[in-house]
């Protein structure tokens, strides 16, 4: 489910290839730092930037950005980034949870109310669209890493709640408060990770007929391009993108 509720897993089919991957190391590197200026800048004792620099590697981004971004951390001591969940409906009334990390909420906020109201959706109060989710950990193993039996045998015994094998990744789901140990315990035998996230995963998924996605599609992008979002979440199933 997780897979068509984020959409990281729309836009990577969507190509818009170099636009794309700018602004997709501007918000890696956003994380880096932010994660670096919070905990360790070693990544071996502080698994919030260790799993943002597995990210940034999974997304093929360079060793002078990932190590640019931890440097900064330093350097932007006075900035204060705050990661701020806004909730409401988009068009076609599909419920959508956005996580931003700012270091200007009143900014943020008069963006995305903005880009919800054009959409012809509107923002609510926390707690009006995540009703509607779980929010779970997430990690995400390329399939060439291991087998559908060993990551589900090594999931089980790691402490997760369920593996998912999908065309190309396994998903492993466990509690938002496990999330590090279950990581933990996986990188005794896997090295590579796609993502390390908590994310929210729709109960129910809603399908849009193929003549109203437009609009959809539209308000997803014009969210994904705000500096400030790191991660859209919706219970709307786009399947033929």
């Amino acid at each position: 489910m997780a897979g068509h509720s984020h959409w990281a897993g729309i836009k990577h089919k969507k190509g818009k290839a170099d636009k794309q991957r700018s602004k997709i190391f501007s918000k890696l590197s956003k994380e880096i730092t932010v994660a670096a200026k919070l905990g360790d800048k070693d990544p071996s004792i502080n698994p919030r930037l260790r799993s943002a620099i597995q990210a940034a590697r999974s997304a093929n981004m360079p060793k002078d950005n990932i190590e640019r971004a931890i440097n900064k951390s330093s350097i932007n001591a006075e900035s204060n980034f705050e990661n701020l969940r806004y909730e409401g409906f988009g068009p076609e009334k599909v419920a959508v949870i956005v996580e931003t990390l700012t270091d200007n909420k009143n900014r943020t906020a008069s963006n995305i109310r903005t880009i919800f109201q054009k959409a012809g959706g509107s923002l609510g109060s926390q707690g009006s669209a995540s009703h509607n989710f779980n929010q779970l950990g997430v990690i995400k193993i390329d399939k060439n890493e291991i087998s559908d039996e060993e990551i589900f045998e090594l999931s089980i015994d790691s402490g997760a709640d369920e593996c998912i094998s999908k065309d190309n990744f396994h998903e492993i789901q466990c509690s938002i408060n496990e999330i590090y140990n279950v990581k933990k315990n996986l990188e005794k035998k896997i090295n590579n990770f796609i993502s390390t996230e908590i994310e929210w995963i729709p109960l129910n998924c809603v399908k849009i007929s193929k003549d109203h996605q437009a609009n959809l599609i539209e308000f997803f992008e014009t969210l994904e391009d705000d500096d400030d979002v790191q991660n859209i979440f919706s219970n709307v199933q786009l399947n033929t993108i």
